[in-house]
C-alpha cells in the first residue's frame, strides 16, 4: 500500500476531498519526523511507539568487496506496534488463512 493508497482509502472513508486527505497524512507525517527530530518519542495507544536510537560505532564489511569500513555512531528511528495492534494483525491472517484452506 502507497501513500496515494492510503488517501484514497481515508479520502473515501470520511468524505473529505484527496487534497485534504492528502495535507493531512503529509502533516501527520511531518509531525512524526519533527519530533523524532528533536529527540521525543511519539505514542499512539492501540497502535504503537516511535523513538530514536543511538547505534554505537563499529567496523562493517562491505558484502561486494569484503572490505572492512567504518561506521560512525549514529541515530535510527524505530517502531515498536502495541500488543493490540499485533494481536489485530493476527487475528486477520488467521481469519485469511481459515478463507483460504477452506476452499
Amino acid at each position: 500500500m502507497t501513500k496515494a493508497d492510503i488517501v484514497e482509502k481515508v479520502a473515501s472513508g470520511t468524505g473529505l476531498t484527496k487534497l485534504e486527505t492528502e495535507a493531512i497524512v503529509e502533516g501527520f507525517l511531518n509531525t512524526v519526523i519533527g519530533a523524532l527530530r528533536e529527540g521525543r518519542g511519539i505514542e499512539i495507544r492501540g497502535f504503537g511507539s516511535y523513538r530514536v536510537k543511538k547505534k554505537k560505532a563499529r567496523y562493517a564489511r562491505n558484502p561486494r568487496t569484503g572490505e572492512k569500513v567504518y561506521v560512525g555512531d549514529h541515530y535510527v528511528p524505530m517502531f515498536k506496534f502495541s500488543k493490540d495492534f499485533k494481536s489485530a494483525v493476527d487475528a486477520g491472517m488467521k481469519e485469511m488463512d481459515l478463507k483460504i484452506n477452506k476452499d
